[in-house]
């Protein structure tokens, strides 16, 4: 039976099968046999041409293409690429630290597979969000149906180096007779077991409204909590910069770490040697290179192209370990490596953190993608696509666990790509993801990433954690500072500021060692929240916001105004300034206005 659909003039019916499938093979025709269809009319010299110093030249950017333009095969394609290539600092960074001394201490191999799964995950989850499934019978959705692309947490690497240290000192993962850490496949499997648990919570709070979760976390809670993210893990990538985060950081006059990574290393070093410090400050100085001369595709990559830089130079004085790549398969898979999943109750809460945070990010990243995309950014359309991000994430968690990765959480810094190239085609997104799978695949590329040396990739995770760390502070000035948040951000900075500098401060408050596991777990869980600040930040200020209510009147920010003007009086002998406050009564209402002489 054919079905019909109305014509234009409303009156007559055509079916639909019946020039719908000759019509599409026209265009798949017209698209693969055109020049239009391969290259288009698009300037291509706009993405490639950098900013050369003392030359000056024109550019003109390109058109806008929307989320279903149409575009050429050939620009989907480079645009698809630049896209990988911005995520693929992010992506593999996580599994090598939580793979490496400061997580799990897994072998090479091993952690050569984690980055490949972490690529391929990622490939395939973004698919999720970027393909929007309708719930049947329902009024809601699973993804965004933008290019919002998912990577692999950053939030998580706090709370899982507090755990494994944790587990370290409990027994739970193994040390060698010299106290030295060995591998612990069963304490990542408790990570990524109660990480699948945690997840739910996520799944479950995608139903509430966008504006319930707002009320409840607003810029004030997760501001401070996104910026104390960043500042626990610049110390762990700057320990990396001068040589490792391993047990070469004190320098022992005798065993395998007397020198960085190890005595075997093809030209180990002393922990903070000037020619670690140089490797990561040519990392550094590219990255600062490409954003000042860059072209367009070149800065939005820039950091992955200050990690290849670095490469470069380690490479040719001889820093690279070739082993573990001549070693490694030619292909893998996820699930080609295994772990036991089980639930590690000390994590929990702060998981449960994890996955708040990594809520609101995800309905900051969707509103800053719906933005550059040129969509509403209000309405129920809006709200719709707020529901269905938020839910793939929740879900995308859940498979990540299953399939042997830490939580996701969607990528902002795809929406720079969007707003530079003026592209928010969801073919480009769909090419991304190829592009992920296939280099996961190959996992030769895997393991040439694990051999970079750690002068090299701390260089390039000192930059990626503290840009994590100044978008808190983005997220925080969007809030007026009043005097209220002003003493919710004081209160809750404090202690997690301090739990980061002193991360033992309270492993001595608990003194029970009895048989009863289950209260040796829930003080261990208390410990572990105590110590990880950003935790601590976010339960801190989701408490006070909602304890400490709101003032009716600006007087905290006429304060603020008039302490500014007496600044400026008592540091300038030339200029007065006179504050007049005139009082209107009329209609119950006080206002206040402050004036500034300058005589």
């Amino acid at each position: 039976m054919n079905s019909y659909e109305v014509n234009a003039d409303s009156t007559t019916l055509a079916p639909v099968e019946s020039r719908s499938r000759p019509s599409i093979l026209r265009k798949i025709v017209s698209k693969v046999t055109t020049k239009d269809g391969w290259l288009g009319d698009y300037d291509y010299s706009y993405l490639f041409l950098p900013n050369v110093p003392f030359m000056k030249r024109t550019r003109r950017p390109g058109p806008f293409f929307g989320l279903n333009d149409k575009m050429p095969i050939i620009l989907s394609f480079i645009l698809g690429f630049q896209h990988a290539l911005a995520m693929l600092a992010g992506i593999v960074t996580p599994p090598i630290i939580l793979a490496g001394t400061a997580g799990a201490n897994l072998d090479t191999a091993t952690e050569q597979y984690l980055v490949s799964a972490s690529l391929i995950c990622c490939g395939i989850l973004s698919m999720v969000q970027i393909t929007r499934f309708h719930v049947y019978k329902t009024k809601y959705y699973i993804g965004t149906g933008l290019i919002s692309v998912v990577g692999t947490s950053f939030s998580t690497i706090p709370v899982a180096s507090g755990a494994f240290t944790q587990m370290y000192k409990q027994g739970y993962c193994p040390v060698d007779a010299d106290g030295n850490k060995l591998p612990c496949p069963d304490g990542y499997g408790a990570l990524i077991g109660t990480s699948c648990l945690c997840a739910l919570l996520e799944v479950f709070l995608s139903f509430a409204p966008p504006k319930a979760l707002k009320k409840i976390f607003p810029p004030i809670v997760t501001g401070p909590t996104v910026l104390l993210i960043g500042v626990s893990l610049v110390g762990t990538a700057f320990e990396g910069w001068a040589g490792g985060s391993g047990s070469c950081m004190s320098r022992p006059d005798s065993g395998i770490y007397q020198l960085c990574p190890t005595i075997d290393a093809p030209h180990p070093l002393a922990w903070g040697s000037a020619q670690f410090i140089g490797l990561g400050f040519s990392v550094f100085v590219t990255i600062l290179i490409c954003e000042k001369w860059g072209s367009p595709i070149m800065k939005s990559c820039a950091v992955i192209t200050g990690l290849l830089v670095g490469c470069i130079i380690a490479a040719a004085c001889g820093y690279f370990d070739r082993s573990g790549i001549d070693a490694a398969p030619v292909a893998t898979f996820i699930w080609k490596h295994t772990f036991k999943l089980s639930l590690y109750g000390p994590i929990v809460l702060p998981l449960l953190a994890v996955y708040l945070i990594l809520m609101i990010e995800a309905m900051g990243d969707i509103t800053a993608t719906c933005d550059v995309s040129r969509l509403e950014i209000e309405g129920n359309g809006f709200e719709s696509r707020i529901q269905g991000g938020v839910l793939a994430d929740g879900i995308n968690g859940l498979l990540a666990g299953l399939m042997t990765m830490t939580p996701m959480s969607t990528f902002a810094q795809n929406n720079g790509v969007i707003s530079l190239t003026r592209c928010a085609n969801r073919t480009v997104g769909y090419f991304c993801c190829f592009f992920l799978i296939i280099m996961g695949i190959f996992s030769k590329f895997a393991a040439a990433l694990v051999s970079i040396p750690d002068s090299v990739l701390g260089g390039m995770t000192t930059f990626l954690f503290t840009s994590v760390a100044v978008s808190g502070m983005r997220i925080i000035a969007t809030a007026p500072f009043t005097r209220r948040n002003r003493f919710i951000l004081t209160s809750s900075l404090s202690v997690g500021i301090g739990a980061i500098l002193v991360p033992d401060w309270f492993d001595y408050v608990f003194t029970y060692d009895g048989d009863n596991h289950a209260l040796a777990g829930f003080l261990s869980a208390i410990t572990l929240i105590m110590e990880t600040g950003f935790a601590l930040t976010a339960f801190l200020s989701v408490f006070l916001n909602l304890f400490i209510s709101e003032d009716d009147n600006n007087e905290e920010t006429d304060a603020v105004e008039i302490d500014a003007l007496t600044s400026v009086q008592s540091e300038s002998d030339n200029i007065e300034a006179t504050t007049t406050i005139h009082t209107d009564n009329s209609n119950d209402d006080k206002a206040v206005q402050v004036e500034k002489i300058v005589l």
